[in-house]
């Protein structure tokens, strides 16, 4: 079975699902992530829990294209997360027929967010889907070994621990880190490069990751020795937003450059432990 390769819904500069469906069905992606909660208040997000004709339009788009949803964002489990309030977006998940949440850690108490990330688990297994603790510098989950410690205390069998080569590159995290996750606790990984090197402040941190990620291949990050860590089968979620390259070549030729670019490292990092 080929690898299967999604394209991200940044690397779409936050196209709606219809258009990244279209995208993605004429570059020769298998499938998009789609955003239909905000990642931060007021952040731009696809309204589909609430818009019932706009969600029958995208399910019918994914049977025309032959081009699945594959992963959903964003679950941020803050202090006040509530599983309760979940089933809406749960239910959107379903009717696209994702297979992955994407889920953020902005809980600092580690023993509240791990009984929060293990009720949201079990809310999630119920309509076949996988929660997956994404570590980011900025937030409550730093670092793979503690997304790791997370997802294995909550002890949820649809649990993973998601590797974004970005964060991991950005991140004290190491090659080691990335070897120890069990092949049950990943479900999906994300690829992009960036300059070598930890810049010292958040606000730096994201602008990179939100709008200024380099294809594979262009970057300090050593993508081919964490793709040779990570399992041969695992889907791989393309994101590489880039607010200036992507108005200058605009989002197709763009999300074709990044497949591209991607697949290239990928089969290096293949070769490397073949």
């Amino acid at each position: 079975m080929s690898r299967i390769y999604s394209l991200a819904y940044l690397t779409t500069n936050g196209l709606a699902p219809l258009d990244a469906l279209a995208v993605a069905a004429e570059v020769g992606y298998h499938g998009i992530g789609i955003r239909i909660l905000p990642a931060a208040p007021g952040g731009a997000f696809a309204p589909l829990i609430d818009d019932a004709a706009a969600l029958r339009e995208v399910t019918k788009r994914i049977a025309d294209t032959g081009v699945g949803v594959f992963d959903v964002e964003i679950v941020r489990i803050a202090p006040d997360f509530a599983v309760a309030n979940s089933v809406g977006f749960l239910d959107v998940c379903a009717a696209v027929g994702a297979k992955a949440i994407l889920v953020a850690g902005d809980d600092p108490d580690e023993a509240r967010m791990t009984h929060s990330f293990a009720a949201f688990c079990a809310a999630a297994a119920r309509y076949n889907l996988t929660a997956d603790l994404e570590f980011m510098p900025w937030t409550d989950v730093r670092d793979c070994s503690t997304a790791l410690r997370i997802v294995q205390n909550a002890g949820q069998a649809n649990g993973g621990v998601l590797v974004d080569a970005l964060h991991w590159g950005r991140s004290t995290s190491s090659l080691a880190d990335v070897k120890a996750i069990p092949r049950n606790r990943l479900n999906y990984a994300q690829i992009c490069d960036a300059p070598a090197g930890i810049p010292k402040t958040n606000a730096e941190l994201i602008h990179t990751a939100r709008c200024a990620r380099l294809l594979p291949g262009e970057g300090g990050i050593d993508l081919v020795s964490v793709f040779a860590a990570l399992p041969h089968d695992l889907p791989i979620s393309i994101e590489i937003p880039h607010d200036e390259r992507i108005r200058a070549h605009g989002v197709e030729t763009w999300a074709r450059q990044a497949l591209a670019a991607a697949k290239a490292v990928v089969a290096l990092a293949e070769s490397a432990t073949s």
